[in-house]
C-alpha cells in the first residue's frame, strides 16, 4: 500500500495531473454606474458673486424650460442680458421629477432661468444650464493679445470676447473680436491694466480707442458701478 501510494504520487507529478475543481460560477455583467447629480459653477460666478451682482431679487419660482442647443441658447440669452452661472447633470428620469430637481437647483444658486437638455446617449445624464441677469459695470470679457496680434496691430491692448446685452459694453456697440488699444487716450498694456482702468473709472464716461476689421474708431462707454456690499 505504501509503495502504491508513492508511485501514484510520482505519476501525478510527472503527468501534471491535478485534482478536479469546480467550474467557476458565471460572472454576471456589471451594470454601468448610475449617473449622479452634479453642479458646477462658472468660474467667478459662484453664489456669493451672483447674490451681490444680480440685477433684481431672486425669483421664488425660476423659469425652467426645455432648451434647443446649449451653445445657441447661451448666445441668445447673453444678447438678452442673461449670463450663464452654472451647469448641472442629472440622472435621466421622468420629466416631472427632472424639472423639480432643476428648479430646486435654480433656487439654490439664485438663477433666474434654467434650460433642460435630454440625454445624448443611453444611460447618459440630462443637462441643465442656469442663467441670471447681473448688474455688470462693463459687460464683456477680454483677453491679452498674442505676439502676432501685437505685431499686426502695432500696439498693445486687449481683445474683447463675449459681450452681454443690456450692459455698458453692449450699449457702446462693442463687439466680440474688437481690439481695445487705448483707454481715454492712455495706451492699454494688457488685460490686467485694462481691468484696473475699468475699476478705477466705474460710474464715469470713458472713451475707448478700438480697432475693428482694420479700421480704428472711438467708442464712448458709460461704465456702471458695483452694488454696495450688504
Amino acid at each position: 500500500m505504501r509503495i502504491r501510494g508513492v508511485a501514484c504520487g510520482i505519476a501525478l507529478l510527472l503527468a501534471g495531473c491535478a485534482p478536479a475543481v469546480r467550474p467557476p460560477a458565471p460572472i454576471s455583467p456589471r451594470a454601468p454606474p448610475a449617473p449622479v447629480t452634479t453642479y458646477e459653477s462658472v468660474q467667478g460666478r459662484g453664489p456669493d458673486v451672483v447674490a451681490r451682482l444680480r440685477a433684481a431679487p431672486a425669483l421664488a419660482q425660476p423659469d425652467v424650460t426645455d432648451g434647443a442647443t446649449p451653445d445657441g441658447d447661451e448666445t441668445l440669452l447673453r444678447a438678452q442680458g442673461l449670463v450663464k452661472i452654472g451647469i448641472g447633470h442629472y440622472p435621466a428620469a421622468d420629466v416631472a421629477s427632472l424639472r423639480e430637481r432643476v428648479a430646486a437647483q435654480a433656487r439654490n444658486v439664485g438663477a433666474d432661468q434654467a434650460l433642460i437638455y435630454p440625454p445624448q446617449a443611453s444611460g447618459a445624464p440630462a443637462l441643465a444650464q442656469f442663467f441670471v441677469r447681473l448688474h455688470l459695470p462693463f459687460g464683456a470679457n477680454f483677453r491679452d493679445l498674442t505676439d502676432v496680434e501685437r505685431r499686426t496691430l502695432g500696439s498693445d491692448g486687449v481683445e474683447i470676447g463675449e459681450v452681454v446685452g443690456r450692459t455698458p459694453a453692449s450699449e457702446a456697440n462693442l463687439r466680440e473680436g474688437d481690439y481695445v488699444l487705448k483707454f481715454d487716450n492712455v495706451p492699454v498694456r494688457d488685460r490686467v491694466a485694462f481691468q484696473a482702468l475699468l475699476q478705477q473709472h466705474m460710474g464715469r464716461r470713458v472713451t475707448l480707442t478700438v480697432r475693428r476689421n482694420g479700421a480704428t474708431m472711438k467708442r464712448l462707454v458709460v461704465l456702471g458701478t458695483l452694488p454696495a456690499k450688504p
